[in-house]
């Protein structure tokens, strides 16, 4: 059977015919723009899966489904996006409206939880039952897969692991809280670091780096001092592995996934920061007289939503 999996994201909506392996036959995507309101984004939603759903080779059978992949709270009992601040909607009733467009039996689910999906399902996790996804990007995001399901809680608001507090009365996260893992572990939380490391040492190799323009600090500068033999750079590097390994920790505790994948932007930095996270989790995990996760680098890439999204109808 095929399948088409919507990646709806703030920026652009994907979509992909994905078989039942995991594999993307076609793809394309159009500009979200969610400042128009949803009913014009649904419509393109919908648009976008028939183009999908056309290219079904002869042979293959029809598409079984379409599967979508949101941020923010999703309700998938009544299909409807409960709140997503990153496009603004508030109790959108999405599977209600696109079935304006489609006979098709729509799914949808958190953004985070379908990316563990397609993990799980085609990527550095594939053929293991139980794992967990974490995505150091922008924010910090999370998918729990148990039995080769996602786990999202009787309410479909489980595991936002970016919001578990790591530090009481902490930094302020932009959920309003403090203290939150994404505060300390995400791009974002490393750009700041890097900047109040650069502000303090004037003469360290992140300043040179960004030519003094503290402004150009993004997510690899500091890694990139680092790499280079920069102090400055090092220490921003080191402690920021110590605050994602925290978060680790717990998550190992908590649910003894036999493997963790990491993903997200930083991913890209590979065994340079998997080696020490994995090292200094393991030792701070409540015990090592058992077999603790491996971790591993996320495979899927931008194709996570688009796969994770399909297979919510396998």
């Amino acid at each position: 059977m095929l399948y088409v999996g919507i990646d709806l994201g703030g920026t652009n909506i994907a979509a992909g015919l994905v078989d039942d392996e995991g594999s993307i036959l076609f793809k394309g995507s159009v500009p979200t723009a969610a400042e128009r309101g949803y009913e014009p984004v649904v419509k393109d939603m919908a648009d976008l899966a028939a183009k999908m759903a056309a290219k079904a080779p002869a042979g293959r059978g029809g598409v079984r489904s379409i599967g979508i992949g949101s941020p923010g709270t999703i309700d998938s009992a009544t299909g409807s996006v409960v709140y997503s601040n990153n496009l603004g909607f508030v109790n959108v009733p999405m599977v209600g409206e696109m079935r304006r467009y489609t006979d098709l039996p729509i799914l949808i689910g958190n953004d985070a939880n379908v990316a563990a999906l397609a993990e799980s399902t085609a990527g550095a996790a594939k053929g293991i039952e139980h794992s967990v996804t974490v995505t150091l990007g922008t924010g910090v995001g999370g998918g729990v897969v148990i039995g080769g399901k996602v786990y999202s809680g009787f309410n479909d608001a489980a595991a936002e692991l970016g919001h578990m507090c790591i530090m009481m009365d902490g930094e302020m996260c932009t959920c309003g809280k403090r203290g939150c893992w994404e505060a300390y572990a995400s791009a974002t939380a490393l750009i700041r670091q890097t900047k109040a490391a650069a502000a303090a040492d004037p003469g360290s190799a992140i300043n040179s780096l960004v030519s003094g323009d503290l402004g150009a600090v993004n997510a690899k500068t500091a890694f990139d001092a680092a790499k280079a033999g920069d102090a400055a750079g090092r220490a921003v590097v080191d402690a920021y592995i110590r605050y994602v390994a925290v978060g680790l920790r717990n998550i190992i505790n908590i649910f003894m996934p036999e493997v963790i994948v990491i993903g997200g932007g930083i991913s890209k930095e590979g065994d340079y920061i998997l080696t020490p996270l994995s090292r200094i989790a393991h030792a701070e995990a409540y015990t090592d007289r058992i077999k603790l996760p491996a971790f591993k680098i996320a495979q899927m890439g931008n194709d996570a939503g688009i796969v994770g999204a399909a297979m919510l109808g396998k």
